[in-house]
C-alpha cells in the first residue's frame, strides 16, 4: 500500500501563491506516473498536471502557463506551483500516483481556498 500525503492547502490571499506538496514511499517516482487533480463541488476530479518517471510533463489544456508540476526525488516529493492564484483555482487538489498494470493511488486531498 502507497500512502501520498498531501500538504499546503488552505487559505490564498488573491494574486498570490501556491505550492502544494506529495509526499510518497521512496522509490515510486522511478515507476509511476505522478499527477496532481483537482476536484470543484459536484464536479469530476480534473487532471492538472502529471510528471512520468523518465520527467516528462503533462498539462491539462485548460491549465497550461497557469500551473508548474515538478519532482524533488531526494525529497521523494511532487510539486504543484501556482503564482497569481485567481479565485476559480479554489477546489481540493490530490495526488495521484499510476502506472500500467499497477494500483493506482490516491492522496487525501487538500483544500485550496481564495481569501477574497
Amino acid at each position: 500500500q502507497v500512502h501520498l500525503v498531501e500538504s499546503g492547502g488552505g487559505l490564498v490571499q488573491p494574486g498570490g501563491s501556491l505550492r502544494l506538496s506529495c509526499a510518497s514511499p521512496g522509490s515510486i517516482f522511478s515507476i509511476y506516473t505522478m499527477g496532481w487533480y483537482r476536484q470543484a463541488p459536484g464536479k469530476q476530479r480534473e487532471l492538472v498536471a502529471a510528471v512520468a518517471s523518465g520527467g516528462n510533463t503533462k498539462y491539462a489544456d485548460s491549465e497550461k502557463g497557469r500551473f508548474t508540476i515538478s519532482i524533488d526525488n531526494a525529497k521523494n516529493t511532487v510539486y504543484l506551483q501556482r503564482n497569481s492564484l485567481k479565485p476559480e483555482d479554489t477546489d481540493v487538489y490530490y495526488c495521484n500516483a499510476q502506472q500500467a498494470f499497477l494500483p493506482e493511488y490516491w492522496g487525501q486531498g487538500t483544500q485550496v481556498t481564495d481569501s477574497s
